[in-house]
């Protein structure tokens, strides 16, 4: 049967300019829709309208398809809508220093209330030793000090009196106060005591005996009327500091007292305070010794301690006080810390020590409220990451912990900061792999992210669809201030977009790419001067992607040409046939003829592919080559034995085989050897093959297409020379227009 050239007509699908209304691009509005993504965007809007545990959201598709963006892009305006979520802050825990309080304020209440805070701290450190300096407070406290040292004084005047008028006398001694007889206004020597009457003595010796429990109930008195003093000091502190804190309070209760937590944490600082009053004077009680009191010994003296203001201050970790509707966050290094937030440390006395100023937001904290964006690949890339979310989603609150605790590297002082209830939704991405990997691996997952919004990969190429790219087009370059395109270059990119979609019917959902051919065409265009970019801006940027990756192509045809590689592209030969296959190099793909051959025998019906045998055909190849065997025997051995011996061969080939796109051409090679018919070198064939001989549809047939066009271009065209493709990948011609 002769071979049917197809129309020039079903090669390739241009894109008529007169469909499109506009003279450039930036007569276009910007477009807001998820352009080809219905079942995405039905997926998103159900994932965030849904309030309930467990719904978070995974977007899966190929990488490519800008899913970030146009997920950020879409959810903008629904954010934007959304109430602003409270502010979030640390402040010091009065009853328990290493588990730092958290508190949650209105939007823009937060920085109002640091702020407040941090000047009642300022006022303070200057008010506070103001008042230990004032006249009121120094007639007070030497009153105090007058009715301590009268107390002492009396009783030891009454006790010398006493001492007197029985014939003694209280004297200071090197070890103390002491009690001696006298005599003649002189104390009595031990001599002349002993030399006095036995009773005189026995008198005089009760008499001490009496004074000297005196003076010793005394001395154990003195201590007692010390702490009085002190304490009686320490009242008169608490009074005058507390009229000065409630004062300088006063406004800020007035501002937050609404606020239960605020209202609480203003009376812990309140008592704080007065509790801890005397480290607020910068100076020692003030003590008054008396002239006739026991001197205390002199001795190393206790630091004073700094005043504890920074326990007063708010770390406040979260700020919405700037921000309009509900967060947006993407975090593109979704490490442990960067998740829940971390504590740091700092050097002090050569130990790591913290305090709950020095905590700091997450990813999770930005975003409460709202919506967090994070790539599934990253995440899982990062140790205990995902862990660390999955936890944190479980039980629906964000803990900051340290990963060093996690893993005990190092053991630090550190803090337990309370726990903030966790109000985001979270949004992974990654490929469809990724995700159906997840579902099988490991059970928690469905429970956590119940949501899948699947990305299309490409959408119909209908009128409706076009004149939606062309404003997509239109928004790129708007957004990165580019030149507007002219309808020459929009209808160029659109038949451009098919060609990467591989489908005369269908767009290419790959925005990325898009975005990347827009701008190298503005590039293009600013070059020659141009104020817009055409048609021929485009092509020559697509040309450019071509040409830098276009080196192992240009090779391997070299090595065609120089007959390095053996490919016959004239003549006829029994048992060969020019194969086809695709190598894909980063972005780039190009098409490369293979010969291949089969040699035949007498035997027992098994086919050999040798690919196979030395381990380098790939499992899909590999069962190509079976359903093709399976084919011969049903077609010529149906009733008895296949009395064949055969071998297959892609020729020249060293770096692996892979596909079932050359099964077709296997069997023709197959045929050829068993009829001994010749086959048209002129040709290539691509196709692969069921067990009832259909052929069926393969992909990458512009590139192989056009790999044997460049090899016989160069040798000379003939005009015999093509391609036998399955029908049914005619509706994927979108060849070179060279081609």
């Amino acid at each position: 049967m002769p071979l049917k050239p197809l129309a020039p007509g079903l090669l390739y699908r241009p894109c008529k300019q007169d469909q499109f209304s506009f003279d450039t691009t930036a007569e276009l509005p910007d477009s807001t829709e998820m352009l080809g993504q219905s079942r995405a965007e039905e997926a998103i809007r159900f994932g965030i309208g849904i309030k309930r545990s467990g719904y978070n959201l995974f977007a899966l598709g190929p990488g490519g398809l800008g899913k970030d963006e146009v997920i950020q892009r879409f959810l903008t305006p629904y954010a934007a809508g959304e109430p602003v979520p409270s502010d979030l802050c640390y402040v010091y825990n009065f009853h328990d220093a290493y588990r730092p309080n958290a508190l949650e304020l209105p939007a823009g209440k937060g920085s109002g209330f640091r702020d407040r805070m941090n000047r009642f701290v300022d006022d303070l450190r200057s008010s506070v030793p103001a008042i230990f300096e004032s006249d009121d407070y120094r007639s007070r406290i030497d009153v105090i000090n007058e009715e301590f040292k009268n107390q002492q004084e009396k009783a030891f005047d009454d006790l010398r009196t006493e001492a007197e008028a029985k014939g003694l006398t209280l004297m200071r001694t090197p070890a103390g106060l002491a009690l001696a007889p006298v005599a003649d206004g002189q104390v009595i020597t031990p001599d002349d005591f002993n030399a006095l009457p036995e009773a005189e003595r026995a008198e005089i010796d009760a008499s001490l005996k009496a004074l000297q429990e005196k003076l010793l109930a005394i001395m154990h008195l003195v201590p007692q009327w010390s702490q009085e003093r002190r304490e009686r000091v320490r009242s008169i502190h608490r009074q005058m500091v507390k009229y000065t804190v409630d004062h300088l309070i006063r406004p800020i209760r007035s501002e937050y007292g609404d606020l239960p937590e605020i209202s609480e944490h203003l009376d812990d600082v309140t008592k704080d305070v007065l509790e801890n009053v005397d480290l607020f004077t910068g100076r020692p009680d003030q003590q008054v010794a008396p002239a006739t009191a026991p001197q205390i010994p002199f001795g190393l003296m206790r630091p004073v301690e700094e005043p504890p203001y920074n326990r007063y201050h708010v770390n406040l970790i979260v700020n919405n006080g700037e921000v309009s509707g509900a967060p947006l966050i993407f975090e593109d290094n979704p490490t442990h810390q960067n998740l829940v937030g971390r504590i740091e440390h700092k050097v002090e006395m050569g130990a790591l020590v913290t305090d709950f100023a020095l905590i700091k937001a997450g990813a999770l904290h930005r975003a409460a409220g709202g919506y967090l964006i994070i790539d599934a690949r990253k995440l899982l890339t990062q140790p205990f990451a995902w862990d660390t979310l999955k936890r944190t989603l479980k039980a629906d609150e964000i803990r900051v912990e340290g990963l060093e605790r996690s893993v005990s590297v190092v053991s630090t002082v550190s803090l337990e900061p309370e726990a903030i209830p966790l109000n985001a939704k979270i949004i992974l991405t990654g490929e469809r792999q990724l995700y159906y990997m997840l579902c099988e691996m490991d059970e928690e997952f469905g429970d956590l992210f119940k949501v899948a919004v699947d990305f299309e990969d490409d959408l119909e190429r209908d009128n409706a669809s076009v004149q939606a790219y062309a404003q997509l087009i239109g928004t790129i370059a708007k957004r990165d201030q580019l030149l507007p395109l002219d309808r020459s270059a929009v209808a160029r990119i659109i038949e451009h977009s098919s060609r990467m979609a591989g489908d005369s019917e269908k767009l290419s959902a790959r925005f990325d790419r898009l975005a990347d051919l827009v701008r190298e065409a503005d590039y293009w265009a600013g070059r020659t001067g141009k104020g817009v970019v055409t048609d021929q801006d485009v092509q020559t940027a697509i040309d450019g992607q071509m040409r830098r990756a276009d080196r192992v192509r240009e090779r391997t045809h070299e090595a065609i040409d120089r007959n390095v590689l053996l490919i016959d592209t004239q003549g006829e030969k029994v048992g060969q046939i020019n194969g086809l296959s695709v190598l894909t190099m980063g972005n780039a793909s190009f098409g490369r003829p293979s010969r291949i051959t089969a040699r035949v025998s007498i035997g027992t019906g098994q086919v050999v592919d040798i690919e196979r045998e030395v381990k380098l055909g790939g499992p899909s190849h590999s069962k190509g080559v079976m359903i093709l065997t399976s084919f011969l025997r049903g077609r010529f051995a149906p009733d008895q034995p296949l009395s064949l011996a055969a071998s297959l061969a892609f020729e020249q080939s060293y770096g692996g085989v892979d596909g079932d796109s050359a099964s077709s051409a296997e069997l023709y090679a197959l045929l050829s050897a068993l009829a001994d018919a010749p086959i048209k070198q002129s040709l290539a064939v691509t196709g692969s093959v069921n067990q009832f001989g259909e052929v069926q549809v393969i992909g990458g047939v512009n590139e192989k297409i056009e790999g044997f066009y460049d090899v016989c271009q160069k040798r000379g065209l003939t005009g015999d020379q093509g391609v036998l493709i399955p029908r049914a990948n005619v509706k994927n011609l979108m060849l070179r227009r060279d081609v």
